[in-house]
């Protein structure tokens, strides 16, 4: 038996307090689409008196959350019980996305969600120290932002380079630096009186582990009149921005990104707290919306935080569209 399969056994005798439950190999795999078949390792298994299918991903590269909720959908309809999702790893955001579309998962050593029986044992999660917990600044998440975008990636990079374009002093610098390094994803490494900071982990790996950290760039959403929208510096944001980068399609009312200093430069006439004919919608950000340099648009990972929170399918599946495109 796998290792993957192992694991999940003994999670699931100590987690629900039942006999090792046995497993069997999937007689019915061949009647699965092929490559369903390269993805997966099918075991049958009793558990309180049901029948489910555990489908454990041996793929390499991380499915997006839409594509595991279509393929466990398949696979259950062929099997006449439910599929569940088994991995070694999954993100918070993506543990959280899981259980929003109702798709069972398991996570050895970690969670264990199957709706089907009734059980959601989500105190088992990892707890991560209250400093790690906490949401870094929003200078900070900028800075890294910036690094985790590089055209090229290195995972050393001169953060006074990044604060010095964001426009931040060097207090600001210094305190960013102070929270990237609390967080464990980032050490300090000095030659002379220049100052280095070392991503301790590939970028997609660090994005994974400093998301729950991170915040939207959002403070709030506000509109200003047409004739003003020509000279005021703006980015394509929201699901403006995400139809440019997706197949979502556009917004009636395109959706654009301002930072404070922008709309501090407007006098109050220029402005309305509602929509209005003959108004833009502008979103105020807390840090600049002009992360990466010659783009119509917000970068794609504060893109991603803005719109977290969708309760909209089609906006998280392009979300998701959105993740398969970024440079990792």
């Amino acid at each position: 038996m796998p290792t993957l399969a192992t694991a999940v056994q003994h999670y699931l005798h100590e987690t629900l307090g039942v006999f090792l439950p046995k497993y069997q190999p999937w007689v019915r795999r061949d009647e699965l689409p092929y490559f369903l078949h390269d993805a997966f390792d099918f075991w049958e298994v009793e558990l309180l008196g049901r029948t489910v299918l555990v489908a454990m991903d041996r793929s390499r590269n991380p499915s997006s959350i839409s594509d595991i909720r279509l393929r466990m959908d398949k696979v259950s309809s062929v099997a006449g019980y439910p599929a569940v999702y088994v991995t070694n790893t999954l993100a918070s955001y993506e543990r959280k996305r899981l259980i929003e579309q109702k798709v069972p998962f398991i996570v050895p050593g970690n969670q264990l969600y199957l709706p089907d029986l009734g059980i959601d044992l989500r105190e088992y999660f990892r707890q991560r120290t209250n400093s790690a917990q906490s949401p870094i600044s929003p200078s900070a998440q900028a800075m890294l932002i910036t690094a985790l975008l590089r055209p090229h990636w290195n995972p050393e990079w001169h953060p006074s380079e990044a604060a010095a374009r964001l426009g931040y002093t060097s207090m600001t610098l210094s305190r960013a630096v102070r929270e990237l390094t609390a967080t464990g994803i980032a050490s300090v490494r000095k030659v002379g009186r220049a100052q280095y900071l070392h991503l301790e982990f590939p970028p997609q790996e660090t994005w994974e582990r400093v998301r729950p950290m991170l915040r939207s760039p959002v403070q709030r959403t506000i509109w200003i009149r047409h004739e003003f929208g020509p000279n005021l510096p703006k980015r394509l944001a929201g699901l403006s921005a995400l139809a440019h980068h997706s197949m979502l399609a556009e917004p009636q009312q395109p959706v654009y990104a301002v930072n404070r200093a922008a709309w501090n430069a407007l006098n109050a006439s220029a402005q309305s707290d509602g929509p209005a004919p003959g108004y833009l919608e502008c979103q105020l950000w807390n840090y600049s919306p002009a992360l990466q340099q010659d783009s119509e648009t917000v970068d794609p990972l504060s893109l991603m935080l803005s719109l977290q929170d969708s309760t909209n399918e089609r906006v998280q599946g392009a979300l998701d569209e959105l993740k398969e495109r970024l440079p990792w």
